[in-house]
């Protein structure tokens, strides 16, 4: 059987898997998948894309169903930037390379749709994956991530050639990739790589036919090829953390210490309370409304941060106000996956610019409160 050489044949039990291992903006994968499934003549496809990924690709309308207020509401603000941010970085790579990211899924669900036979979306769904990478983060790693690893896919130009795509399906590149971003933040690698390895190992073990195909990134075929001879418990991988003691701890205990220090700081002398006041209202407030200019946030959006900052949630309140001072047109919303490809349609297009008002609020809040502590704390015990 004549198969490119992304392609690989394994047995498991009497039945025969052949893996092809793409690059997600790859027009040879693309044309790899066809080839496969032509010599094959499989009875399943199976894909790494779950449903949600699948409508995303597909419905070129989801943006335009938005409910951006329920989105705010839900606290689902982090989850949505976070989707669009990886989704911009290979939209960005896939413009360059003349191919839209995920092609090579598509055109497999499409052999399996041409042929009449099942396709089964055998990766994990994209919210539980995420959830389990960022509750699988220390305080400290989420915050080394939000300076470091956020921004550069931000700020990425996408600029890779083809060859460079090509290398990346090599294992040898893909695994030196892993192991640089397993050094400084291992949980990430384990719940976004190997965890995904069991899922998709499980998923194209239990797929129907004596014959299958699967489409998967060419860094999960060895993970896949580990687990597949055995049977895996996927429930475990379905469990989203609970929220970190941390976060509520620092979110009520910082202001609750505040106003202790404040509380003794009026022991000692009134000016001294009085100071340690306008030190936590100016810290938090300001560094709060900075964010939100940082975030191109309406005047009133602004004011409104700096109110609430000393006090709580403003990045969702001036998110809210945002939204309502300036609801997304239906343009808007259309134009989200394109503006997302540059800094300036970053913060230029209206939905986007309410995440970032809610995100940079938050962070600014944060820091503005650690800042606070630590003047207080010195002016106090100094």
């Amino acid at each position: 059987m004549d198969l490119p050489s992304s392609a690989e044949k394994i047995v498991v039990g009497n039945r025969e898997i052949y893996l092809v291992g793409t690059a997600h903006v790859s027009m040879k994968s693309v044309e790899d998948v066809s080839a496969v499934v032509a010599a094959v003549n499989p009875d399943a496809v199976c894909i790494e894309l779950c449903q949600g990924r699948m409508n995303s690709i597909r419905d070129r309308d989801a943006w335009r169903k938005m409910d951006i207020f329920k989105v705010i509401k839900e606290k689902k603000v982090p989850l949505l930037l976070a989707q669009l941010v990886l989704s911009s970085f290979y939209r960005k790579l896939g413009k360059q390379l003349e191919v839209a990211p995920g092609a090579e899924m598509i055109r497999g669900a499409e052999e399996a749709e041409r042929l009449g036979i099942t396709l089964v979306l055998a990766d994990r769904a994209i919210d539980v994956t995420l959830k389990r990478v960022w509750g699988g983060l220390s305080f400290f790693q989420k915050m080394m991530f939000m300076f470091d690893v956020f921004p550069a896919m931000i700020f990425s130009t996408g600029k890779i050639d083809a060859e460079e795509i090509e290398r990346l399906k090599e294992a040898d590149h893909l695994e030196t990739a892993m192991a640089e971003l397993a050094k400084a933040f291992p949980a990430i690698k384990e719940r976004l790589i190997t965890e995904r390895d069991i899922y998709l190992a499980e998923k194209i073990r239990t797929a129907p036919g004596e014959r299958v195909v699967a489409v998967v990134g060419a860094g999960h075929v060895a993970g896949i090829k580990r687990y597949i001879n055995s049977q895996n418990d996927l429930a475990p991988l379905m469990v989203v953390p609970r929220k970190s003691i941390i976060g509520p701890i620092l979110s009520w205990g910082i202001p609750v210490a505040i106003v202790a220090m404040i509380i003794f700081g009026f022991t000692k002398s009134a000016a001294m309370g009085e100071d340690s006041l306008w030190i936590w209202v100016l810290c938090t407030g300001g560094f709060g409304a900075l964010g939100a200019l940082a975030a191109w946030a309406h005047p009133l959006a602004i004011l409104l941060t700096f109110i609430l900052s000393p006090i709580q949630k403003a990045g969702w309140a001036a998110g809210l106000l945002q939204a309502w001072l300036h609801k997304p047109t239906v343009a808007d919303l259309e134009a989200v996956p394109e503006a997302a490809e540059s800094l300036k349609g970053f913060w230029g297009n209206a939905l986007i610019r309410i995440l970032l008002i809610v995100t940079l609020v938050g962070l600014g809040v944060w820091i503005g409160r650690f800042l606070a502590v630590a003047l207080i704390a010195k002016r106090i015990f100094s």
